[in-house]
């Protein structure tokens, strides 16, 4: 749920959930489908955290399935929408760099659309995934779905040209022009997305960026504290190309653009 993670002020998307919606449209709520898979074939437990809910679309598809669901976010907006618009769950506000939500609280922990991506520091990694082990009772998961941050190795596909899309919202169109680039220093893959409307506005010019974080980086972070990792693939997941299909089962790869974990919190 792309920018509704960052939390970042004068932000179009998370300033407007409908507007996100709209940009965005899930009427298959995909996302929420694989995970509810990836839970269920998993055994998890019924109570869920869903960490960056956005709009909260995914947490109320959870509950429907008959999960104790909460959502969190750190947009205000947001969460307003969501207890709004995709009432069930509960709505709190918690940063992903460190939280508190209890000791034990929930059975699965998800972190959709790249929302763990925005721990842009090792620090701010180590305190996501220590406040995971503290809200997870024993044997509990965490599923994360992402970019690749490996995919990026010679490959420059994603980054050559800028990716367009138009949509109409309320009478008004909306174009936006979306730029990845590497900042291998900071190993981040920044984005700056400039938007234009038919309604005479001026450009308005966003910016955010995403952790790259390769497999086997993911890995020795998971483990050192204290998760086994269950799964890591890239595929087939609710974003890939082509998307999941109920009943299908993870890949071996990790070659793709899109990167998905499963982890579990070992029992004492």
């Amino acid at each position: 749920m792309s920018d509704s993670r960052s939390g970042t002020p004068g932000n179009l998307l998370t300033d407007h959930p409908e507007l996100y919606e709209a940009r965005f449209p899930d009427p298959e709520r995909l996302a929420a489908r694989w995970t509810e898979d990836t839970l269920r074939r998993h055994g998890a437990g019924p109570r869920v955290l869903d960490l960056g809910c956005g709009t909260g679309r995914d947490a109320a598809a959870l509950h429907r399935s008959g999960r104790t669901v909460t959502g969190a976010d750190l947009s205000e907006a947001m969460l307003a929408h969501a207890r709004d618009h995709h009432p069930g769950p509960a709505y709190v506000r918690a940063d992903l760099h460190g939280f508190d939500l209890g000791q034990g609280a929930f059975d699965a922990v998800v972190c959709l659309d790249s929302s763990l991506l925005y721990c842009h520091t090792n620090d701010q990694l180590d305190g996501f995934l220590a406040s995971c082990r503290h809200a997870l009772a024993p044997g509990g998961l965490l599923v994360a779905e992402m970019r690749n941050g490996s995919y990026f190795l010679g490959r420059t596909d994603l980054l050559d040209r800028p990716a367009v899309a138009e949509f109409a919202w309320q009478g008004t169109a909306y174009r936006s022009h979306t730029t990845l680039t590497v900042d291998r220093t900071a190993q981040l893959l920044r984005r700056t997305r400039v938007w234009t409307t038919d309604d005479g506005s001026p450009p308005a010019a966003q910016h955010s960026a995403w952790r790259l974080l390769f497999p086997q980086e993911l890995r020795r972070f998971l483990t050192a504290h204290g998760f086994e990792v269950l799964e890591l693939h890239d595929g087939p997941g609710p974003r890939t190309e082509p998307r999941w299909h109920h009943g299908e089962l993870p890949g071996t790869t990790t070659d793709g653009d899109r990167l998905h974990v499963v982890a579990r919190l070992p029992t004492p």
